[in-house]
C-alpha cells in the first residue's frame, strides 16, 4: 500500500493552497504522487453533497442529521477512490487530500451533543475505513485558523471568485462550533495541528509550507 496525507481544516484555512504548495514541492524533488479534493465536484457522485451544500434539503446545516449528511459525503469519496486513485494507492502511491472523511469528523459530529459524538465518530470510521474499504490516512494535517480570522478570509475568496458562500460557509456559528469541536478530535485522535495565524493575522503561504513539510518528511523517509 502506499501513503495517504491529509490536509484538514474548516473553510477558509488554506488547505487547498498548502495541498498544492506540498504536491508541487515534493514533485520537484521527484516523488510520483496524486493530487485529490473532496468533495469531487466534477463527478456525478457528489449530487447528494451539491444539494445539501446548496441548501436544497434545508437552509441551515443543522437541517440534515450528521449520519445523513456524512453518508453523501461518504460515497463521494467511495466513488473517487474506485474510479480514480485506489489501484495508484494499492500499488504504492503516495496520495495529498484536500479533505477525506475526516471532514465529516469535523463538520457533521459538530451537529451532536458532546456526549453523542464519539459513538458517532466510531460509526464513521467503521463505515468508510471498515465496511467501504477506504485507505485510513497515514498523516492527517489540521490546520487551526481562528474562526474570526477564516471567515474573513471566506469572504475575501467570494468576492474574488464571485462565488456565493454554501451553507456552512454562511453559518458562522456553525463554524465556530466545528472549530471547538475539531480541536478536540485533533487531539484524540493524533492528528499534526499546525496553527496558521499569529495573533489576530493569518501567517505567510510559505512560512505554513515550510512547517507541512517538516510534518510530512519523516512519513516519506
Amino acid at each position: 500500500m502506499g501513503k495517504l496525507i491529509i490536509f484538514e481544516g474548516l473553510d477558509g484555512s488554506g488547505k487547498g493552497t498548502q495541498t498544492k504548495l506540498t504536491a508541487d514541492r515534493l514533485r520537484q524533488r521527484g516523488a510520483d504522487l496524486r493530487q485529490i479534493t473532496f468533495p469531487n465536484y466534477e463527478s456525478n457522485s457528489s449530487a447528494l453533497v451539491k444539494m445539501y451544500l446548496a441548501g436544497e434539503f434545508g437552509e441551515h446545516p443543522d437541517d440534515v442529521n450528521a449520519y445523513a449528511a456524512s453518508s453523501f459525503y461518504a460515497v463521494d469519496r467511495f466513488a473517487s477512490y474506485k474510479t480514480d486513485w485506489g489501484e495508484f494507492y494499492r500499488e504504492g502511491g503516495l496520495v495529498l487530500s484536500d479533505r477525506y472523511t475526516t471532514s465529516n469528523a469535523v463538520h457533521q459530529a459538530s451537529k451532536l451533543p458532546e456526549g453523542e459524538r464519539q459513538a458517532f465518530l466510531d460509526w464513521l470510521f467503521d463505515l468508510e475505513y471498515g465496511r467501504m474499504g477506504l485507505p485510513a490516512p497515514d498523516l492527517v494535517l489540521y490546520l487551526d485558523l481562528p474562526t474570526e480570522v477564516s471567515e474573513k478570509m471566506l469572504r475575501h475568496r467570494e468576492q474574488a471568485t464571485a462565488t456565493a458562500a454554501d451553507i456552512h460557509e454562511q453559518d458562522g456559528a456553525y463554524l465556530r462550533r466545528c472549530r471547538e469541536g475539531a480541536r478536540e478530535i485533533a487531539r484524540d485522535l493524533g492528528w499534526s495541528v499546525i496553527d496558521c495565524a499569529a495573533g489576530d493575522a493569518p501567517r505567510t503561504m510559505e512560512d505554513i509550507r515550510r512547517e507541512v513539510l517538516s510534518r510530512v518528511e519523516p512519513l516519506l523517509n
